[in-house]
């Protein structure tokens, strides 16, 4: 956390997804708290500095608690009930970590979307830990992260169907197999094999490589790429 002059009543939060080419993720944390018994799950987000833009703090906040840089972060929206940081669930957090832990907090939600194999998260300041989470398992959150966690989800639907934005999530040589798996697990629904491979290849989106994959028990899969014109 910074020791800098922060604004009690303005933070902003990072939702910050996945893909492991079988399921989608997202970053959270383990705040640390005063009882050890007890576990704070959250995701990254911390109070402004005075002097520092949105863009900036979201940047910074990031780094700081999760050791990630070079990211881009997009506002979706804001959040500013004027309850969502009185649940009792939190009180132990917020007055361990926060001067004024009564005072109410708007915050700017961040997103962004990350190929999880060029990233290391490291936990640091209230972090006790950080890791990637299946989002069909999301667990109950701190204060109202998990709305905010839900809002970016629908965004980043919105966008995928759209926009085609979520490629982005793909790592560099996929399969066929790969990029199935992150529509349906971004839609949220099955897909029929047959019919996707068809849709894909016929809206040139990829473009096969001459590769294949190595190291698995069955048989190698072909493996394609992004055509950057089309998507």
């Amino acid at each position: 956390m910074t020791t800098k002059n922060v604004n009690p009543n303005v933070s902003v939060d990072c939702v910050v997804f996945g893909f492991d080419n079988e399921r989608l993720k997202v970053l959270l944390i383990e705040q640390k708290l005063s009882d050890k018994e007890k576990v704070q799950l959250a995701l990254p987000g911390d109070l402004i500095v005075d002097d520092e833009g949105l863009d900036e703090a979201a940047n910074r906040v990031l780094f700081e608690i999760s050791g990630l840089s070079g990211i881009f972060l997009q506002q979706y929206r804001a959040f500013g009930d004027p309850d969502r940081v009185s649940d009792i669930k939190d009180l132990d957090w917020l007055k361990s970590y926060r001067s004024n832990p009564q005072a109410r907090v708007i915050t700017v939600a961040y997103m962004a979307l990350v190929k999880m194999e060029d990233f290391s998260p490291e936990a640091s300041s209230f972090a006790e830990r950080v890791f990637w989470q299946d989002i069909e398992e999301t667990p109950q959150l701190a204060f109202d992260h998990n709305k905010i966690l839900f809002e970016a989800l629908e965004r980043l639907r919105d966008d995928f169907v759209n926009y085609k934005t979520g490629f982005e999530l793909l790592p560099e040589k996929f399969t066929l197999g790969h990029i199935q798996r992150l529509y349906e697990t971004i839609l949220g629904k099955d897909l029929d094999k047959r019919n996707f491979r068809k849709k894909i290849l016929k809206e040139k989106l990829v473009s096969p490589t001459n590769q294949k994959q190595t190291g698995v028990l069955h048989k190698p899969a072909v493996l394609y790429k992004l055509n950057h014109e089309k998507v």
